[in-house]
């Protein structure tokens, strides 16, 4: 297969162009050179803006494209006419952000989508990200080949994760001693690795496969205690996780997500289903996940090497997480983690 994927330095994009080489196939990659000023061995490197010089790849023929970047509808509808009628296959990175309502627990394919936005918006933020996301996979669908896909994501982890979410709390297990754990131990979670969601979407892309996909994981549902538990077995420490309730977080004004990645707060109904996306359609079409474990393995290894150049670091200070857990213990009695 010839493949083109748009993007193709960062995190995802990469994970893409490792697994298509591994494949086998033809790899070409468009982006700017910002996130990484190389390409593999073997891959053609088209360096150039998607905002502004599209026109690049005018008269080239791909059998597949995989776009792995796309933030607002524009930059889908500019693509697909420059490539319409050269391209057999194509491929959009969306996000499970797309979904009307993120508290309902099992949301399918199907499940009603935010609307779009109107007017000149052009800022991506938390707000408008997912609605964004619903216009570009709607140009996708009116303006792509017959053979269109769309795989939404949930939270991707893995080696070279530029967000810090994940990440944070192998670097903090790693350290070892007492953790806060926030919220409940059996709060559900669902990460995904960034290269075996890259390998199932090259081979989607060369089969061709078109619809709609919920990529999630794991399959077996996973808990915080289970994550923190794997983390500590592979990470080899000894480490202590003391549970601090939600509203004592609340009290102390620390922030989900940011402060905790990943975290939020069993009264935060407007989330309860953000970790519980079926995902049951993509495993049927072949989507295989690594076990957690090696996730973790890969991850720390990547962190904690001597090369992070590309690692963001995010989370509570030390000295706020001591803290946290000091007032924990004053006001419950508790004297260690467990």
């Amino acid at each position: 297969m010839k493949l083109l994927v748009i993007g193709g330095g960062k995190f995802v994009g990469r994970a893409v162009v490792e697994s298509a080489i591994e494949n086998g196939h033809i790899v070409t990659v468009f982006n700017r050179g910002k996130t990484s000023g190389e390409v593999p061995s073997g891959v053609e490197w088209i360096r150039g803006d998607r905002d502004r010089e599209l026109s690049l790849l005018l008269g080239r023929r791909w059998d597949a494209v995989i776009d792995t970047c796309a933030y607002f509808p524009r930059q889908v509808e500019t693509l697909l006419r420059i490539l319409k009628g050269n391209i057999g296959h194509y491929l959009l990175v969306s996000s499970v952000s797309v979904y009307a309502d993120m508290s309902e627990p099992g949301l399918k394919e199907d499940s009603p989508l935010l609307p779009g936005i109107g007017g000149a918006a052009e800022a991506v933020t938390a707000e408008t990200y997912g609605p964004f996301k619903v216009m570009c996979e709607q140009a996708a669908l009116e303006n792509g080949p017959s053979s269109t896909l769309i795989v939404r994501p949930g939270i991707i982890v893995g080696p070279h994760d530029p967000t810090g979410r994940f990440s944070y709390w192998v670097q903090r297990i790693s350290e070892g001693g007492e953790v806060l754990a926030p919220g409940r131990p059996d709060a559900p979670l669902q990460v995904i690795d960034v290269r075996d969601l890259g390998e199932w979407m090259v081979a989607m892309a060369d089969e061709k496969v078109s619809g709609k996909f919920n990529a999630v994981g794991p399959q077996v549902p996973l808990t915080w205690r289970e994550m923190f538990e794997a983390a500590t077995s592979v990470l080899g420490n000894k480490t202590r996780f003391t549970w601090v309730h939600d509203d004592q977080l609340a009290d102390k004004k620390v922030g989900d997500w940011t402060q905790l990645p990943l975290y939020f707060p069993a009264d935060n109904l407007k989330f309860r289903g953000m970790f519980r996306v079926d995902g049951t359609a993509a495993f049927a079409r072949g989507l295989k996940l690594r076990p957690l474990a090696e996730t973790i393995a890969d991850n720390a290894r990547w962190l904690l090497g001597p090369s992070t150049g590309d690692a963001k670091v995010v989370g509570l200070a030390r000295e706020q997480e001591k803290k946290l857990l000091d007032e924990w213990r004053v006001r419950t009695g508790e004297r260690s983690g467990t």
